[in-house]
């Protein structure tokens, strides 16, 4: 638990010098708390409310060289991030986010305004979603290490899971899509525009209350586009046993987005499809029920045929569906 006991008055450059009390001081001096904290950084646990008696909870880990690259983004990109990959998972069970542990690994030399500006950026994340830093670890290490451990209130509703989508519903999805795969793309060829895709990449924006509002219209399945929307509807349509069809013509391809595509040679499609990290909700719905117009609607749930599985525009996608830590193509 980060709890500091006190420390060297003067502020050190390197993480090393600074001490890992030190260290805990600093950051848990940039926290805030809300009204669901009943105790926070200090002691041996945080206290937070959980009034369901249920408490929803995710964990993540981004290492640097995989998940992001400091020559990308800055430590405050990487604590938004960090914190909106978790606190969107608690968003998609229909969850309202309370509250974020971090597990920090960092290098002794690392520069102390690192770890400072991405707890900066974890807690500011954390605010979009009402949410608060309650505590965490720190620790030496080659690689820096971000782990996040969110945690939810499902204020007496039931979760919204992968395996309740029924032969029959449509499903919609709020939020970008390819966004982050495209800013990736442009990041790769050494560019930094079109901002607007560079910086979904580097800070995705969820939309965390269009969680537990889908879980209020009725939502029977539900998942973040983390790994891809091929990739996270294949594991909706696993645990429900249907097969799911989307319509490629009912997906926004930004004009923009477009443009990056034709100058890399890719198929924006191919983004929106298959690009991870944007964080969209995707969900399915009874097919009489009336959306806000925050949803798009983009395909619907139907009978398996063999093996349950995602297609497109009634086809088979025989390509790469998204994102797979241990695929061939991840190292």
């Amino acid at each position: 638990m980060l709890s500091s006991p006190g420390g060297n008055p003067h502020h050190p450059s390197t993480v090393a010098e600074l001490g890992e009390f030190g260290l805990i001081r600093e950051l848990t001096s940039r926290l805030d708390t809300t009204p669901s904290v009943h105790l926070g950084p200090g002691d041996d646990a945080a206290v937070v409310a959980a009034p369901d008696r249920r408490v929803v909870a995710t964990t993540d880990i981004l290492l640097e060289g995989r998940h992001f690259r400091r020559d990308w983004s800055t430590a405050y990109d990487v604590g938004r991030k960090a914190a909106a990959q978790n606190l969107a998972d608690v968003a998609a069970m229909g969850a309202v986010p309370t509250a974020l542990l971090l597990g920090l690994v960092v290098p002794a030399e690392l520069p102390v305004n690192w770890p400072t500006e991405l707890m900066d950026g974890i807690r500011d994340e954390a605010r979009v979603a009402a949410a608060a830093v309650v505590g965490g670890d720190v620790t030496r290490g080659d690689v820096i290490t971000v782990a996040i451990t969110a945690l939810g209130d499902l204020r007496d509703k039931a979760a919204v899971t992968r395996s309740g989508a029924r032969a029959g519903d449509v499903v919609a999805v709020t939020g970008w899509l390819g966004w982050s795969a495209a800013g990736h793309a442009v990041l790769s060829r050494g560019f930094r525009s079109p901002r607007a895709f560079v910086e979904a990449h580097r800070r995705p924006e969820p939309p965390y209350h269009a969680g537990p509002a889908a879980a209020g219209l009725g939502a029977t399945a539900m998942t973040d586009v983390s790994d891809g929307l091929i990739a996270d509807l294949g594991h909706i349509a696993v645990a429900s046993r249907v097969r799911i069809d989307v319509r490629s013509r009912q997906l926004d391809v930004p004009l923009q987005m477009s443009d990056i595509g034709q100058a890399v040679g890719v198929d924006p499609l191919q983004w929106v499809l298959t690009g991870g990290e944007d964080h969209a909700i995707v969900a399915t719905f009874p097919r009489d029920r009336k959306l806000p117009a925050r949803w798009r609607v983009i395909g619907e749930v139907l009978p398996p045929t063999g093996t349950p599985q995602v297609t497109v525009d009634g086809a088979p996608w025989d390509r790469a569906g998204g994102w797979d830590h241990f695929g061939p193509d991840q190292d």
